[in-house]
């Protein structure tokens, strides 16, 4: 949204955290929910196409706490944007086991960023009290889904078209540069 004079924050939310590391399927997921995860994928794959994105169809999902960390810990770094962009196509795209460490690791590495410092993250969990803070923040803010995208007081769950993200921060009285 580099038309508008907005900052972007990265809030990281527990989606399905008892999800365990090795993964499940999305049919052991959704069981008895009535998702058709045919029609979730073909919806998915529209969305991204629209928007020029890659996108894998995936069968399973994967734990991502170690992940979130990772991610809080590649915010404060030089180049660290790098990283979401990476774990968006080691998940979306390539369907890797985010919940895996060395996946994370390899992630990090292709996203520029120290790998030594990237393992001393997770041996020692040094941001897992910076997810807890964003995890409690997105519960009190009522979030209940992936994405949401928030805009002053007005927000957006899942993923949208660009149009919608315009009227939305639009809407909060973002200024176009």
């Amino acid at each position: 949204m580099r038309t508008y004079d907005i900052e972007t924050r990265l809030i990281q939310f527990p989606l399905h955290p008892e999800t365990p590391q090795e993964g499940q399927s999305l049919e052991q997921l959704f069981a008895g929910r009535g998702v058709d995860v045919a029609a979730m994928h073909a919806r998915m794959k529209g969305l991204m196409e629209a928007e020029g994105l890659p996108y894998g169809e995936r069968s399973m999902t994967y734990n991502s706490r170690l992940a979130q960390e990772l991610g809080k810990w590649a915010d404060v770094k030089p180049g660290g944007a790098a990283f979401h962009d990476a774990m968006f196509k080691a998940y979306f795209v390539e369907t890797r086991n985010i919940g895996d460490p060395a996946v994370l690791l390899e992630v990090a590495a292709e996203a520029g960023l120290p790998a030594d410092e990237a393992r001393r993250v997770l041996d020692e969990r040094t941001h897992s009290a910076a997810v807890d803070e964003d995890w409690q923040y997105a519960h009190d803010m009522g979030v209940t889904g992936v994405p949401t995208f928030v805009a002053g007081t007005f927000g957006v769950v899942g993923a949208q078209p660009y149009e919608t993200l315009v009227q939305l921060v639009e809407k909060a009285g973002a200024q176009r540069r």
